[in-house]
């Protein structure tokens, strides 16, 4: 039997992204994918290289997972552009297995916000962006432990 529980991602923002306008300035947005879910940040117009969103994102989690998404937590930092497609200005991989795991053995576990690399699809060094993590088991589940 699999083991629910959420997943709290806080994006705060980036710092030093990869800027893909000859003479604009950046409009950042980011999607984050965990498995089959996908979040959209807004879009912070006119911020350039250093956007700050500070939004908070949820995802469902199921424990043990399938073997699609391997406990992967994925940021694609775009640059929205009105009249062509948006440009990639970078990626983040969080794996999460651990995490989780400590999250159901403990009931809750949490990554206070810190920096990941961003890197380019060339893995050059693009940037960074800072998120917290946080897993908390579903409250059925976590009273039930509490109770034993």
């Amino acid at each position: 039997m699999g083991i629910n529980g959420k997943l709290e991602v806080p994006l705060v923002g980036c710092k030093g992204i990869r800027n893909t306008e000859f003479l604009a300035k950046m409009d950042p947005f980011v999607i984050i994918q965990y498995g089959n879910q996908e979040h959209r940040s807004s879009v912070t117009k006119g911020e350039g290289r250093n956007p700050v969103w500070n939004e908070n994102f949820t995802f469902n989690v199921d424990y043990p997972g399938d073997a699609v998404h391997k406990y992967k937590l994925i940021f694609h930092i775009m640059d929205k552009h009105t009249h062509s497609p948006d440009d990639l200005d970078g990626q983040t991989t969080i794996y999460l297995k651990d995490v989780i795991s400590l999250g159901v053995e403990k009931g809750e576990m949490k990554l206070e916000p810190r920096k990941y690399r961003v890197v380019l699809p060339n893995q050059k060094y693009a940037g960074e962006i800072t998120v917290g993590i946080t897993f908390t088991l579903n409250d059925s589940i976590s009273k039930a432990r509490s109770s034993l």
